[in-house]
């Protein structure tokens, strides 16, 4: 079976941001997703050149798409393009409010 972008997706929203409880996917962490022949590709961003969980979500992405049925590898490509709060989900922007972070 075949992994599909969609299952990717779904893979993803499981892996939230260390400091809030919204997946990399609503914080717009991910900037671009792919899968072929049995490999997921992932550009990964961070909300800050030194943010000091860059391992543990790097980790937490592969490992989660490893988990996706038809995933054997899982290539993550770190990209510096500069994130700001306009990349945040109108959910994750929900989320936020809700708890308390303006």
């Amino acid at each position: 079976m075949s992994a599909t972008p969609a299952d990717l997706e779904a893979a993803l929203r499981e892996v939230h941001d260390p400091e809030f409880p919204i997946s990399v996917l609503d914080m717009g962490l991910i900037r671009g997703l792919a899968v072929a022949g049995g490999t997921a590709r992932v550009k990964l961003t961070y909300t800050s050149m030194g943010c000091p969980c860059k391992e543990m979500i790097a980790d937490d992405v592969r490992e989660a798409l490893l988990a996706v049925d038809g995933v054997e590898a899982v290539e993550v490509e770190e990209v510096w393009e500069p994130w700001t709060h306009r990349d945040l989900s109108t959910q994750a922007r929900r989320t936020m409010r809700e708890i308390g972070v303006a």
